[in-house]
């Protein structure tokens, strides 16, 4: 008896340990899969281009060079720019002339001819209207003709129309040009001003300089090569602007909302963890959407991009670099 009680109370252990083992295994196999999704390090990148055509002249730095806002990079050579400058200055040169014509007035020996004749004028009406006074004096008394009397007016009248012109000639020449002649010789000035400020501004694309700080990270053309309007010459990188880029299914998006923070591993890093919080998250389009395969049950999956800055700097950390994190599947 002794014997089968020891034997029954083996069996209720062995039992027991059957059943907690069942349990375990079956805690572990209806645990929630993880899921590593994989991302990469991005960061802000700048193409420098110039709005001018030509052939680069010399570069500054070269791919992996360090360079700061305001240093200059990229010198392009325009020999058309500079024949324009030319043109335009003779152009400025020409209307300043002009406009320095038209203020100055009538040369000095024209004004001197304009008051003589002024005054020879003057001589002739006075000398013509003492004529008329005795002619009609004696036209009064019945002396002269009425004809003689009006031929003395007329030559009165045309003596005092002539002092009128002369005049009017004389204060021509003290005054100079119209003020609408000043004012269209300004304009030309003005205008030829622009065009020499518009090729100015033009040869100052010539030199093309960095907006931020950052690193080059490509050099497209050769020096010596032709480069058009806009044509990206060199890319710079902001190596202090950068983010981790994460395409996932909207079903597997979890707990991420925009501000959440969460842990990165960073492989290429030593798999250091970094802190980051979520600034971005955007649906992608539909070429990236998961199509539904049967009518029921399943449904179309779209893929949103999620942008995760670190909270902190981390040192060494490169465009490129792949970050994994774990997402649990429930």
């Amino acid at each position: 008896m002794k014997k089968k009680n020891q034997d029954l109370r083996t069996g209720i252990i062995a039992l027991i340990v059957v059943i907690v083992l069942i349990f375990i295994v079956g805690i572990i196999i209806n645990r929630p899969e993880p899921i590593i999704i994989q991302g990469e390090a991005d960061a802000s990148e700048i193409r420098i281009s110039g709005k001018i055509p030509g052939r680069i002249k010399e570069f500054k730095g070269e791919e992996g060079s360090q360079v700061k806002a305001g240093d200059t990079l990229v010198i392009i050579d325009s020999p058309e720019l500079t024949a324009k400058l030319e043109q335009a200055n003779a152009a400025e040169n020409a209307a300043a002339a002009q406009d320095r014509k038209a203020n100055k007035g009538a040369r000095k020996e024209m004004i001197f001819g304009a008051y003589e004749m002024y005054q020879k004028a003057l001589v002739g009406v006075d000398i013509s209207k003492k004529s008329f006074d005795r002619v009609q004096h004696l036209f009064d008394k019945g002396v002269v003709t009425a004809q003689k009397r009006d031929e003395a007016e007329a030559q009165f009248k045309a003596a005092v129309a002539t002092s009128n012109a002369a005049k009017s000639q004389y204060d021509m020449a003290i005054n100079g040009a119209e003020k609408e002649d000043k004012e269209a010789a300004m304009a030309l000035v003005s205008r030829a001003k622009g065009a020499v400020n518009e090729v100015k501004s033009y040869i100052k694309e010539t030199t093309l300089t960095s907006p931020i700080n950052g690193e080059i990270t490509e050099i497209y053309p050769k020096c010596g090569e032709l480069v058009g309007t806009g044509a990206p010459i060199m890319s710079i990188v902001d190596l202090n602007n950068m983010w981790f880029t994460f395409n996932i299914r909207e079903d597997l998006l979890g707990q991420l909302k925009m501000g959440k923070t969460f842990k990165v591993k960073v492989p290429a890093l030593n798999n250091q963890i970094v802190n980051v919080k979520v600034d971005y998250i955007k649906a992608l389009a539909s070429y990236a959407t998961w199509k539904a395969t049967k009518t029921t049950g399943q449904f179309d999956v779209k893929t949103f991009e999620v942008h995760a800055r670190p909270i902190a700097k981390v040192a060494d950390l490169r465009p490129g670099m792949t970050a994994l994190f774990a997402e649990t599947v429930k």
